[in-house]
């Protein structure tokens, strides 16, 4: 199948797989004679990999590493399951850090008057460069 189709199947922009296959996420497609792509079976197995793993957000970094142990069928499981705790910590942190915005933020707009009035603690937060709380 041409790109334009293995991207219909695989639900992912034409433009993606080239870059993927340009970062060496996906082996270089065949080429007709006329010089197209052509995607086969296996890749469009390849591109669903890579599609659920950044749709679970790990990093283009961490799809070559799981990319590589599927790949090895003599990897240990523990070496995917060290990878997948590591991501797990890192959402974790992400977590953390955004419920401390959502808090510093909705404290501010709690204080703000929201009226007719020029005085916003919003924009003097914002202002002030201060870090978050």
């Amino acid at each position: 199948m041409n790109i334009g189709q293995a991207a219909r199947q695989s639900g992912l922009s034409a433009k993606m797989i080239r870059y993927y296959e340009s970062i060496n996420l996906l082996k270089p497609a065949l080429r007709s004679a006329s010089g197209y792509r052509l995607y086969g079976a296996d890749d469009l197995h390849t591109l669903a990999f890579i599609k659920r793993s950044r749709d679970l957000g790990f990093s283009l970094e961490e799809v070559g590493k799981l990319l590589e142990l599927w790949q090895d069928r003599q990897r240990a499981s523990a070496d995917v399951k060290a990878l997948a705790r590591q991501h797990i910590d890192e959402l974790n942190q992400k977590i953390r850090e955004l419920g401390q915005l959502r808090d510093t933020l909705q404290e501010l707009a709690e204080n703000c008057q929201g009226d007719h009035r020029p005085d916003c603690p919003i924009l003097k937060e914002l202002a002030s460069g201060a870090g978050c709380r």
